[in-house]
């Protein structure tokens, strides 16, 4: 059983991230019950803005974020920036150093704090593989990112 807590909109959304399909029912009933607001998907890529676009599309298909307001988009896009800096380790290239990535992504909204005037806040986390565009070249990778709508 996973133990949760409230505020840790970061660890709710790795938990996500990593998780089968079979396995997450439990984090999907707390972030219910926090009435909090998430998707999931899987992007493999050579490129950045592939990786970008599919987790904004995803986000904006499952009503994480309004795409006519411009903070809500601006704090995802950050938190993805974020994210992908972790998998790539602060050089956040891919094709033009030979290396490609597939991941699996969580978008996790919600208000972390227990002053509901901080507002939400946004996480974005990936995992899975970096690697040289050979198979079995590839090594596990993970990020975070984390902003304040």
């Amino acid at each position: 059983m996973l133990k949760q807590a409230k505020g840790r909109i970061g660890r709710n959304a790795v938990l996500l991230a990593l998780m089968e399909e079979e396995e997450e029912t439990e984090i999907i009933a707390h972030l219910d019950a926090l009435e909090w607001r998430y998707c999931k998907g899987k992007v493999g890529s050579m490129e950045l803005q592939k990786i970008v676009a599919s987790i904004e599309t995803a986000a904006k298909r499952n009503h994480i974020v309004n795409s006519e307001l411009y903070r809500e988009m601006h704090a995802l896009y950050h938190a993805v920036l974020e994210a992908v800096s972790g998998v790539t380790r602060g050089q956040v290239e891919l094709g033009d150093l030979m290396r490609t990535v597939g991941l699996r992504f969580a978008v996790v909204r919600g208000k972390p704090y227990e002053n509901s005037d901080e507002g939400e806040w946004i996480a974005v986390a990936l995992y899975g593989t970096i690697g040289a565009p050979i198979r079995g070249l590839e090594h596990e990778t993970i990020g975070l990112g984390i902003n304040h709508i």
